[in-house]
């Protein structure tokens, strides 16, 4: 069984993709013993998943409850009886209970393999076969990672972390784009990406290349100028050296194919691949 948490909460048995029907509350139990496969999960990070700090008396009770609608979900999906479902997939523990990875495949574990993969591989110099790995790992995403799942401590963390991962991937992937001449499926790339992070200074700065390097230079200075508003209206800050350096190439047609590219490990600038 395939389970999609990078975008709709979804199960695929048999190459049938089948969307997760459960309540919210249910749902973000089964979203949470999910995400965290092979690993026991106390009943009270559960009931916090849920609840935060506002618990009912009959928290725990609910918790047994909607385990149970998720057994029998993950019956009507898979076609196992429910007592297979509860004796191998997910299984009650001393405490908590857990879902068995070796019984599922995650996509966001995919995801990460592959861009992890692909970065290592960059660094090594195999440029296309880290472009391939990092389109791919990219190409696992639907949505928002839980968009349809209501989100605790556990599932809001995991989220956050997912959505950084994603965005550095769309940085390293654009930057070797650059560099290796293929500008119009970075800018495909970043242009969204830019529209729904307008404060993220990396992808900024990866746009404004993109575009410069492709002759598009006054929209190259619009993106810097809608971030330096963002940044200073929402937070009281400017932007940082590396693309302001970026800009001042750009105002004065500096070559922008032989600039550096951005760090975005660093924030600083590191030699175009």
């Amino acid at each position: 069984m395939n389970v999609g948490i990078l975008g709709p909460f979804l199960l695929s048995v048999d190459d049938l993709s089948v969307f997760v029907e459960l309540a919210p509350k249910p749902r973000a139990v089964l979203a949470t013993l999910v995400a965290l496969a092979g690993e026991t999960i106390p009943v009270s990070t559960l009931v916090r998943e849920v609840w935060g700090d506002d618990s009912p008396v009959s928290a725990l009770r609910n918790i047994q409850t909607y385990v149970l609608q998720s057994r029998k979900e993950l019956a009507r999906v898979t076609g196992l009886p429910p007592r297979v479902v509860a004796s191998e997939l997910l299984v009650t523990r001393p405490g908590g209970y857990m879902f068995n990875d070796a019984a599922a495949q995650l996509d966001y574990r995919r995801y990460k393999e592959l861009s992890t993969t692909g970065q290592s591989v960059l660094r090594s110099g195999g440029t296309a076969e880290g472009i391939s790995l990092l389109s791919r790992s990219l190409g696992i995403w639907r949505g928002a990672a839980f968009v349809d799942v209501m989100t605790g401590p556990a599932l809001g963390s995991l989220r956050h972390q997912l959505e950084e991962s994603r965005l550095g991937t769309v940085e390293a992937l654009s930057d070797v784009r650059i560099g290796t001449g293929r500008h119009d499926e970075a800018i495909f790339d970043l242009a969204p990406a830019v529209s729904n992070n307008p404060l993220h200074e990396g992808l900024h700065y990866q746009y404004m290349r993109a575009l410069a390097v492709t002759g598009r230079r006054a929209k190259a200075l619009e993106v810097f100028n809608l971030l330096r508003l963002n940044l200073v209206s929402e937070l009281g800050i400017e932007p940082g050296a590396p693309i302001q350096q970026l800009q001042y190439q750009i105002l004065n047609s500096s070559d922008i194919g032989h600039m550096a590219a951005y760090s975005p490990s660093t924030g600083g600038m590191a030699p175009v691949v």
